[in-house]
């Protein structure tokens, strides 16, 4: 193969890499592999969806390489919360009602709150959170989500707020004994959108409606740059990287984004729950996450990016209803934020997913009263799942 040009297969066109661009793909793709070698076995991806008629739907995929012995949580306004952050930890009392999915029961991977904001949480291996200046505040990485939707309505708030730097984030070492790496994106219901990144010690935001997707490593400059190049070789009409790294999967997931409806389609409409548009535009946001998720049980060793997807969720903000979509268990099912109790001083209730429960249909009503579990403390310790 000379200057990345192949021999086409007949009645194939051949794709040619412009030579401005040889060197950018060259060094890019250098520092995807330099940051796969280092990467545990975790992946997800995440997806903005907006159609004509301005519903807003964010669709993320859960690719670990565990069970993640994730459950669903509803919390209610007016708790009092902790960060976890050690002798200087900042704490909040909780403005919003959210429903929730732990990782671990030790924190929050994501969730939407009551104004149907939505925070996802997902991993990159180039995370540097630095050391907060002394005396400062801090939050433990189980709780970032959770203040995010605890205390925000909008993107544009929790952006300023952040900008502001009242506490630094640090993160903590998971049960698998990987350290908890993870970056965040934030939507809501206007279609705004948020990536948040620790790199070099530095809090980096990317804020605006155009980041629609997020993936892994690397980081996310370093992601829209190599998205630029395939759209600048032509890749999304011609051709589609394949496997299972962050770089390709968010290449492949913008195609996908930008290629299904935004307004009811006539061919499927009547095949659709209601023939309601929003439930069509749910189905087509989870095609999509599926579309790009990773077999169960696929675990390479050498190539510690590719891990199976586990779960995925599609959540309608302008609906505010989530979807959840086990990939370990057959079972999808939908809980809407209107049906859950969220008032201060309502019980915090809990619908297990841990052991291949199953539920279908409006989960509303199979959520029982439980006890918070504990957000893992900075410096904390937990006990490795057996092999």
């Amino acid at each position: 193969m000379h200057g990345l040009v192949r021999k086409p297969f007949p009645g194939k066109s051949v794709m040619r890499i412009r030579p401005a661009f040889r060197g950018l793909l060259a060094a890019l793709l250098a520092a995807v592999v330099l940051s796969a070698g280092s990467t545990p076995a975790m992946a997800c991806t995440r997806v903005l969806y907006e159609a004509k008629d301005g519903t807003v739907i964010t669709g993320r995929s859960m690719d670990w390489g565990e069970d993640l012995k994730s459950n669903m949580w509803v919390l209610p306004r007016g708790m009092k919360r902790d960060g976890m952050g050690g002798p200087h930890s900042y704490t909040w009392e909780s403005k919003y009602g959210s429903l929730i999915v732990s990782g671990y029961d030790i924190g929050t991977s994501e969730g939407m709150n009551e104004k149907g904001l939505v925070v996802n949480m997902l991993a990159l291996v180039e995370s540097d959170y630095g050391k907060p200046p002394e005396g400062s505040k801090a939050i433990s990485m189980s709780t970032w989500a959770q203040y995010i939707l605890d205390t925000h309505a909008t993107v544009a708030s929790a952006v300023a707020d952040f900008r502001n730097a009242r506490f630094q984030v640090q993160t903590l070492v998971l049960p698998t004994g990987k350290p908890a790496n993870m970056h965040l994106a934030i939507a809501d219901p206007t279609g705004d959108s948020a990536i948040l990144e620790y790199v070099n010690g530095k809090l980096v935001i990317h804020h605006g409606k155009q980041y629609k997707v997020m993936t892994n490593s690397p980081t996310y400059d370093k992601q829209l740059a190599i998205m630029e190049y395939w759209r600048s070789a032509g890749g999304l009409l011609k051709s589609l990287p394949g496997t299972s790294s962050g770089a390709d999967r968010f290449v492949r997931a913008t195609y996908l984004l930008e290629a299904i409806p935004t307004e009811a389609k006539p061919l499927y409409i009547s095949g659709v729950a209601g023939q309601k548009f929003h439930f069509q535009a749910m189905m087509s946001v989870l095609s999509v996450v599926r579309s790009v998720g990773t077999p169960l049980g696929i675990d390479v060793d050498d190539q510690p990016w590719v891990s199976s997807t586990i779960w995925r969720t599609v959540s309608d903000s302008t609906n505010r209803v989530v979807l959840f979509d086990s990939a370990m268990t057959p079972a999808t099912f939908w809980v809407r934020l209107d049906d859950l109790d969220l008032k201060p001083g309502a019980p915090v209730k809990k619908l297990e997913l841990v052991g291949g429960k199953t539920y279908s249909g409006n989960a509303a009503d199979k959520f029982v009263d439980a006890k918070l579990f504990e957000f893992a403390a900075l410096g904390g310790h937990f006990e490795a799942p057996k092999k």
